[in-house]
């Protein structure tokens, strides 16, 4: 069991008009084998909370903590929280010019877990983990997202995530972009990581569409930077009738 733990985080990020405070006293727990659905209007904090975690220069933590196992995640540099098992899909997933899929992979497999995985079983799990998000193994020797459309990105940061095994996923708008077939692919690849690995997930989404394939079991709605209201699943679907006018009036 791996608990993720989130304790009153305070975030400012530098803009020309002078530093912002964006988070403002978040309080969330995710531990193993747990959903929970990241909720909210743009703007609200969603994307901060996942890149603080990540460890992204632009954000600035000036209060609160970050705990995965008890140990201190904000006193990590980005490759140690990696090794500590955090995980982050991007929105928008970077290309990286000259270097192939399979030496990114296994790369950064060596790098998480210390040790370069056995050729012959790592070859295996790339070719099953490929067949499972429906990717041509074409796609292995290509540069990494380079060319790539939006859902073989996506597909692409999945397959990260299920050979790399960490303990928290965070998956930052992972259905923005998808078409239908694309969104239940990845949301099957999700789920098979999860139920094989038991894996916290943190999934930020604007939207209810992914949630019929990746059912949580806690829904936190963000507005103005702080949880505004949590909830079950059934919480999620009266976002998807009455949106987020109420939050808004109230913040």
């Amino acid at each position: 069991m791996s608990t993720l733990e989130i304790k009153n985080l305070h975030v400012t990020v530098d803009t020309p008009e002078g530093t912002k405070e964006i988070l403002k006293g978040v309080d969330l727990t995710i531990k193993s084998g747990e959903t929970h659905a990241i909720m909210g209007p743009n703007g609200s904090g969603k994307s901060t909370l996942a890149y603080s975690i990540a460890g992204h220069p632009k954000y600035t933590i000036t209060e609160g903590s970050v705990t995965i196992d008890g140990e201190d995640v904000l006193a990590m540099t980005v490759d140690e929280r990696a090794k500590a098992g955090i995980f982050l899909a991007m929105q928008y997933p970077v290309e990286v010019p000259g270097v192939s899929v399979s030496n990114f992979l296994r790369t950064a497999k060596t790098a998480v877990a210390g040790e370069a995985p056995k050729l012959r079983t790592w070859v295996k799990d790339v070719k099953t983990s490929m067949e499972a998000l429906r990717m041509d193994p074409a796609f292995a020797e290509r540069n990494v997202n380079e060319g790539f459309s939006g859902g073989e990105k996506k597909r692409h940061e999945i397959l990260q995530m299920e050979l790399l095994a960490p303990k928290i996923a965070i998956l930052d708008e992972t259905d923005s972009g998808l078409d239908v077939d694309a969104l239940r692919i990845v949301s099957e690849g999700v789920n098979r990581v999860k139920d094989n690995t038991g894996l916290g997930v943190m999934l930020i989404t604007h939207y209810t569409r992914i949630l019929n394939y990746i059912k949580p079991d806690f829904v936190h709605v963000f507005v103005n930077g702080r949880v505004a209201e949590e909830g079950g699943p059934e919480l999620a679907a009266r976002l998807e009738a009455e949106g987020y006018d109420r939050f808004l009036v109230e913040a």
